[in-house]
């Protein structure tokens, strides 16, 4: 117990505060919740300033963007179906390891330029979870099941590169995204298989 409050009491309020709206979009994610994307922008935008002082300017960056397709979600998820919300999708295994490739590679440029041109902290580390988290976002737009495969590894090295800097409160909310993106998993993929067998149920006259 000493040992939480004393993480509570190097924790800024921005911290705190950021981190119970983080929580608040990914539980609104997981009910496909409209109002998971209202949150994220004001979530975000509170950790692109934290993290842009903490020197891990590509998570600042990240998190900008998130303000941004936060945006984009919201309006996907209102208007992506004619008839409805819009619909948990599947992508092809080819679709991910070409994708998985081209970010890898990017990961290792743009690691390597901060490494010799900027102060960046573990660059490495947080140039391959920023692009995989540009790219998995993207698919939680899009209503993307893997997207929760992804934002499990994702989030466990999050834990690892959150503690490294201190950002204590942080890392352990990125603990618990990683159970919760497993929950998210198994949710959307029964809401997928649902749709799909209703899809595949011939109307009746």
């Amino acid at each position: 117990m000493d040992k939480v409050l004393a993480i509570l009491e190097m924790s800024s309020a921005a911290e705190l505060t950021a981190v119970a709206l983080a929580i608040v979009y990914v539980v609104f994610a997981i009910r496909q919740s409209l109002w998971c994307w209202p949150a994220a922008i004001a979530s975000a935008s509170i950790f692109s300033w934290l993290f842009y002082h903490g020197q891990l300017y590509m998570e600042a960056g990240l998190q900008a963007y998130y303000v941004v397709i936060a945006f984009y979600g919201f309006w996907v998820w209102r208007n992506g179906a004619r008839n409805g919300p819009a619909p948990i999708s599947i992508k092809p295994l080819g679709f991910h390891v070409v994708w998985i490739f081209l970010l890898l590679v990017s990961s290792i440029v743009i690691s390597i330029y901060l490494r010799l041109h900027t102060d960046a902290v573990f660059p490495e580390l947080d140039t391959v979870t920023t692009l995989f988290s540009l790219f998995t976002t993207y698919l939680v737009a899009r209503k993307i099941l893997e997207n929760w495969l992804y934002w499990i590894v994702i989030n466990s090295l999050y834990v690892w590169l959150f503690m490294l800097k201190e950002f204590y409160v942080t890392g352990i909310l990125f603990a618990v995204y990683v159970i919760m993106s497993i929950i998210g998993f198994y949710r959307w993929r029964q809401d997928y298989r649902q749709g799909f067998k209703s899809q595949s149920v011939p109307a009746r006259v």
